[in-house]
């Protein structure tokens, strides 16, 4: 018996069916969907403390449910004392069933409880198709430890889907229970 992430079921049962007949595509094939789902999280004072990479990388694949790797600065800048290959971030690319648990508990765990939350403005889309976001604070998944976090970090969430419309990428989103904010 294999498992099947409950956002991916709902995908193909209900939310592709419904956008191919909303937009009227002739194809099961034009229909949009998620490719992958990228996060990253750029840390600055690692310049001066490479411990807060470990604990990045850590913070990161606890998140993800799978390993991440720090990224290298790819030139010198003095100003920030930064060198050519010293480790300023971290990112992890999500495909398949990973992606859609983890798009499940940011829906419904992870953005209800962010402070003060209100929505999601709908402005991060890229206009090929593309939804990027950022959270201020990487403590609101429950993977994370509130008590063995030495700093909080931001994160950005890039979602990758294979049309080029903001509006049937946004249809996606919202058929997914995206929370976005009603003009």
């Amino acid at each position: 018996m294999s498992y099947t992430p409950r956002l991916k079921e709902k995908y193909s049962n209900d939310i592709a069916k419904k956008l191919q007949a909303d937009f009227g595509f002739k194809s099961s094939m034009r229909v949009p969907k998620i490719e992958k789902i990228v996060l990253s999280q750029g840390i600055g004072d690692a310049v001066a403390d490479k411990k807060l990479i470990e604990s990045a990388v850590k913070d990161m694949s606890l998140i993800a449910g799978q390993q991440c790797v720090a990224t290298m600065s790819k030139k010198d800048v003095s100003n920030f004392k930064l060198r050519k290959g010293m480790p300023i971030g971290v990112k992890v690319t999500l495909r398949k069933d990973r992606m859609y648990e983890f798009l499940d508990r940011l829906i419904n765990i992870a953005l209800p409880r962010t402070r003060d939350f209100r929505g999601i403005n709908a402005k991060g889309f890229d206009g090929r198709g593309n939804f990027n976001m950022g959270i201020k604070e990487h403590i609101i998944f429950p993977e994370i430890d509130i008590d063995k976090v030495n700093k909080i970090f931001g994160m950005d969430i890039t979602i990758v889907t294979n049309t080029d419309s903001d509006e049937e990428s946004k249809a996606l989103l919202e058929a997914f229970g995206f929370p976005f904010v009603k003009n």
